[in-house]
């Protein structure tokens, strides 16, 4: 046997066992993947509005201080540093977040040091007491478990 087709056996060998090993972990319902990081145990995440979403829950003490305050203006009902642009409706265009009416949701400014705008930080809630938290704009959110 040629050295080349030593190589392509045991290359497809290795695929075969990869694939085999891939199925088997399917099969028997275990992995040997560690479990993903969390920040709150999966039966008190569970109690979290919003947590049915899908998205990963973070504690609000996990998130920069500027989440934490713009939190509690909105317990407060303000004043908000964008008094246009907070408490309006959130459209949910990007289709991040649940789907819901068209007046469910309500998105507040999280400001951003630094930045001469608004910056791409939010805090949007949900008419249920959901509260999401997006750093970027929209494209991405966690749910925030506004007790911890």
């Amino acid at each position: 046997m040629t050295p080349a087709r030593r190589l392509s056996v045991a290359l497809l060998g290795l695929i075969a066992l990869v694939v085999v090993g891939y199925f088997a972990k399917d099969l028997t319902g275990t992995s040997s993947d560690p479990a993903p990081p969390s920040s709150s145990s999966s039966s008190s995440s569970a109690s979290v509005p919003g947590a049915g979403s899908g998205l990963p829950v973070e504690p609000l003490s996990s998130l920069p201080a500027q989440v934490k305050a713009t939190w509690e203006l909105i317990g407060k009902g303000g004043p908000f540093p964008y008094p246009r642009n907070d408490g309006v409706t959130f459209q949910n265009r990007e289709k991040v977040l649940p789907a819901k009416p068209s007046d469910y949701y309500r998105e507040y400014t999280v400001p951003t040091p630094g930045s001469d705008d608004r910056g791409a930080r939010r805090l949007v809630t949900g008419s249920s007491d959901e509260v999401y938290y997006t750093a970027d704009h929209y494209e991405s959110f966690v749910v925030v478990d506004v007790s911890g």
